[in-house]
Formats: C-alpha cells, sequence, structure tokens
C-alpha cells in the first residue's frame, strides 16, 4: 500500500537532487566534539507533568457532524529552529491517514484546523506562515485512505478520516545560522514570515548514516532538546460549542531533568525505509512485513530516541517503556445526562501507543488471523502480560477491541451501580475500547456529544441521570495506555432571544496507576 498525497507530490522532484541513492540510517546518537552533532544525553522518556517536551500526543480531533479540530503547537525555545515530525492516524486501527513536516523557528507557533470537505472526508488547513514540507496547499490538503480497510465503502473511509489522534515530534534541533542560504535562515520569520526556500527545504530529503554525523551538522541539523507545548479544541459553530484541552507531552530526560535525544530525522519521501526493525516495533512494517514502511513512515512513537538503535530489540524496549508510562490500571470522570439542561456526555479513550504491539492486517484471509502483534519489552525482559496480546484482544466490525475489567457508576447522592451496564450495539455488559481511539456516549444512541462515527458504543442502562464513574483497567496488572477526556454539552433552557445557551466542558480523566 502506498499513501499520502503530501508526501508522494514531492516524489517527482526528489530524483533531480539525486539523493534516491543516499546511503541508508537515520537515527543518530550525537557524539559531540567539533563538527559535530551535541552529545545525546538522556536515557529515558517521561511523561512531561509541566506539558512540555520533545514529543506530543493530541489524544483527539474531530471533524464529525459540523465539528473542526484547531490544533496549535508551540516552540517554547526562542534559541532553537525545531524540526517537526506530525502524523494523523485514524481512530479505528491507528492508520497513517496524513503526515509531513513542519520547521518550526524560535519562538513559533504553528496552528491548522481539520474540517471536513464538501465530498465528506477530512481536510487540513492552514493559513500559517510556518514552512511545512511540503507546503500545505491554500485549499487545504485533503486526508489520505489509501492505508484504511480495502473493504470499506468510499463514505466509510471518508469518515474515518474525520477521527482520530496526532503524534508531533522533535526530530531535531536547527540552531542558529547567518549565512544566508541557510536551513535556519530560510525556516525563520523575517517580518513575520518565512522564505521557505524550496531547494533548501528539498535539501533535507537525505538519510544520514552515524558515520555522517558531522555531515548532518553542516546541513544544520542538531540533536532535539525540548521545548514543544501544544493545545487543541474542538469547536462546533452551528450548536455554539466549543471543548479543548492540552496536549500530553513526552520529555527526554537525563537524570531526571530535559536532555537531549537522538537526531531522528528522516527525508518525507516514498523511498523504502532503511533497516526498518531497527527503527519501528510497528507490527505491520516489521519483519516479515505487512507494508513496506517508507522514509515518510518514521519516526514514530517507538524510534530509538534515547538508545543508540544497535539491535531490532530497541524499538521494542521504547514502546514498552512508553506504554508503562501511559498504562493506568483506572479511568475515572463525571457524566450529565439531566434532560432540564439537555445535558449530553461522551467519553473518549484513546491509546496512542497501543499500535506498536497489535495492528490490524487488512491483507489477512479471515478477521480471526488480522491481528499481528510485536512482544514489547521493559528492561530487555519481555511483559508479561503483553499489554495486548492474542488473550485479551479481540476484532469486532473491523476494529480491534481490548474489554476493561470491570465499570461502576455512581450518582451525585452516592447510590451506585457496580454491575447491569448494558452496551451498545450488542448487548454487551463491560466496557470495550473497540479501535485506537474510542467514544463511549452516555445514554443518547443520536450523535450525543461529538457524532462520533468510527468507534463508538453507547451505555444504554446501568447509570444515573448525572454522577461519575469508574472504569476499571487493571489487565492482569499492567493496565492500559489510555488518555483521553469526558466532553459534556448541555443548554440553558432560559437563555434569552438572541444569546447563545449552549455550553461545552472538557474534563480530563483522572487515572490510578
Amino acid at each position: 500500500m502506498r499513501k499520502n498525497v503530501l508526501a508522494l507530490s514531492i516524489a517527482a522532484m526528489i530524483g533531480g537532487l539525486g539523493f534516491a541513492g543516499a546511503a541508508s540510517a537515520d537515527v543518530i546518537v550525537g557524539s559531540g566534539g567539533a563538527g559535530n552533532m551535541t552529545a545525546t544525553n538522556a536515557t529515558q522518556l517521561d511523561v512531561a507533568e509541566g506539558g512540555v517536551g520533545h514529543i506530543l500526543m493530541v489524544p483527539y480531533f474531530n471533524a464529525q457532524n459540523g465539528n473542526m479540530t484547531v490544533l496549535h503547537v508551540v516552540n517554547t525555545d526562542t534559541v532553537n529552529a525545531k524540526a517537526v515530525k506530525v502524523r494523523f492516524r485514524g481512530a479505528a486501527n491507528s492508520d497513517d491517514i496524513l503526515d509531513f513536516q513542519v520547521f518550526m523557528s524560535p519562538g513559533d507557533v504553528w496552528t491548522a484546523a481539520v474540517t471536513a470537505t464538501g465530498t465528506g472526508g477530512a481536510v487540513l488547513s492552514s493559513g500559517d506562515k510556518t514552512c511545512t514540507l511540503p507546503a500545505i496547499p491554500a485549499a487545504g490538503q485533503p486526508f489520505d485512505t489509501r492505508r484504511l480497510n480495502p473493504t470499506l465503502s468510499t463514505d466509510a473511509k471518508n469518515s474515518n478520516t474525520r477521527e482520530g489522534y496526532v503524534e508531533i515530534f522533535n526530530m531535531a534541533d536547527i540552531p542558529p545560522n547567518a549565512t544566508a542560504g541557510s536551513l535556519f535562515q530560510t525556516i525563520k520569520h523575517s517580518n513575520g514570515v518565512a522564505a521557505c526556500t524550496d531547494s533548501v527545504l528539498l535539501a533535507t530529503l537525505v538519510n544520514y548514516t552515524q558515520a555522517q554525523e558531522a555531515a548532518a551538522r553542516t546541513a544544520g541539523f542538531d540533536t532535539p532538546t525540548t521545548g514543544l507545548m501544544g493545545d487543541w479544541y474542538i469547536i462546533n459553530v452551528a450548536e455554539t460549542a466549543t471543548f479543548s484541552g492540552a496536549t500530553t507531552a513526552v520529555v527526554a530526560t537525563a537524570g531526571g531533568v530535559a536532555g537531549r535525544g537522538n537526531f531522528v530525522h528522516f527525508p518525507q519521501n516514498e523511498n523504502g525505509a532503511p533497516s526498518v526493525d531497527l527503527y519501528t516495533a510497528d507490527p505491520l512494517f516489521r519483519t516479515p512485513a505487512k507494508i513496506a514502511a517508507a522514509n515518510y513512515d518514521l519516526p514514530d512513537l517507538s524510534t530509538p530516541y534515547v538508545n543508540a538503535p544497535a539491535s531490532s530489540l530497541i524499538p521494542l524496549e521504547q514502546a514498552g517503556k512508553l506504554t508503562q508510562a501511559l498504562a493506568v490500571t483506572s479511568v475515572t470522570n463525571e457524566y450529565a445526562t439531566d434532560p432540564g439542561i439537555t445535558a449530553k456526555t461522551d467519553w473518549v479513550f484513546s491509546m496512542p501507543t497501543r499500535r506498536y504491539s497489535v495492528a490490524y492486517d487488512y491483507s489477512a484471509a479471515s478477521a480471526a488471523a488480522a491481528r499481528v502483534y510485536s512482544v514489547l519489552t521493559v528492561g530487555g525482559v519481555a511483559v508479561a502480560p503483553q499489554w495486548f496480546s492474542a488473550a485479551n484482544t479481540s476484532v469486532a466490525n473491523g476494529l480491534i477491541c481490548v474489554n476493561s475489567d470491570t465499570q461502576s457508576f455512581w450518582s451525585r447522592e452516592e447510590q451506585s451501580f457496580s454491575a447491569g451496564a448494558v452496551f451498545s450495539p450488542g448487548a454487551v455488559t463491560k466496557t470495550q475500547f473497540c479501535g485506537e481511539t474510542s467514544v463511549l456516549a452516555f445514554g443518547d444512541t443520536g450523535n450525543s456529544v461529538l457524532g462520533a462515527a468510527v468507534a463508538r458504543q453507547t451505555l444504554t442502562s446501568g447509570t444515573y441521570i448525572n454522577g461519575w464513574g469508574r472504569v476499571s483497567t487493571l489487565n492482569g496488572g499492567v493496565g492500559l495506555p489510555i488518555l483521553g477526556s469526558s466532553f459534556i454539552k448541555l443548554s440553558n433552557p432560559s437563555a434569552r432571544a438572541g444569546v447563545s445557551g449552549n455550553y461545552g466542558i472538557t474534563w480530563p480523566h483522572r487515572f490510578t496507576k
């Protein structure tokens, strides 16, 4: 399967630059010293409580039912520019539906919006002056469906581009350089606008080996430092409702403080990714590959950021440690369905590291054979039980599912249900996380709050009108890697004519480890 109009659109230009036969490898451990990149010193990836880091995760985007999602990414580093990878993944099975690179100057903010197109798919638009590779067209860049389940109808594929989550990586720092025509100068804003010179940006389409560290430094790159933060909001203009939140940040640390990670810049082209087992835990890309990975498929959340990619086990270790850092044993939040204020509630559960444990192989002969696994490690030892395995996952309606252990719901007056909850579709009695980013609607079988359509279930009984709930995700003691929030929409029946009476509330989930 080939993908991504953005990546393919520059393929024709690559040959003329002489990079088609470039040496393979793209993760460089900074060694320090004259002419080389600054030494890599980070040894661990941690969730950044302060919200600033090397890697950002947007747990959910939505362009269904009149919604639009707006993203803000901020480079809080006022000295160094950043070469940033942005990848949108679908809510169903984490398929790549759009990826590109953003070159952020010091102190820069990049913004973009995801909306539905007139033909039903999603489109990314940005009026920002920050450089991207490829450039985002003025009319917007449609999302790509070629990695989605080929058995889906055109309408279903379009719907699958309108929900999902986002991965954002600082691949490399770009330190100050006063030389005219340098990478830093072409992406640095001058009077509010960056030059974004095509020839300079296209010159980044190179695969650098460890032995070419000095060449990568001469090209304008350095090992990545922290500094990225981000925010998102979902707005529905017609319904005058807005929901917002901050990205989850991951920071590469050295001795408990932010450090420098590995250089992980891969060129934004369709050339085959080199030595792919060294650079990803994605079970569809690893040997024996179900999909041939291209350069634009990397880096991902498992690409070695703090360890030298000395063996194919290193991506499995990084994915394991990051999954462990995100894993929780319970999820708790509030809900409201009070008809007096037309209250509705959706809970979103996002699992951005699930793809590195289990993926859906659409070429499999049967649904039962569609699950493909990687065995993740922590400290070089396989985690037992695995977060996702044949023992705790299943397939339903083209989605990989994992069950919670139990759930309990309380009213605001100390009453509780610990059993008897019923979910549709079907008559399931446990919360299921079907899909990479799943939505649980409370009571409303219609559009509910978010209009979710890809991986949604409805809790039809077993709760009170208003209250709170806890979903146990013990999962054999290892938990599940979950992010998300409660989205509550309500209206004021006493609002006077000409005054909006609709409101949106976003409460992040509370977790236990």
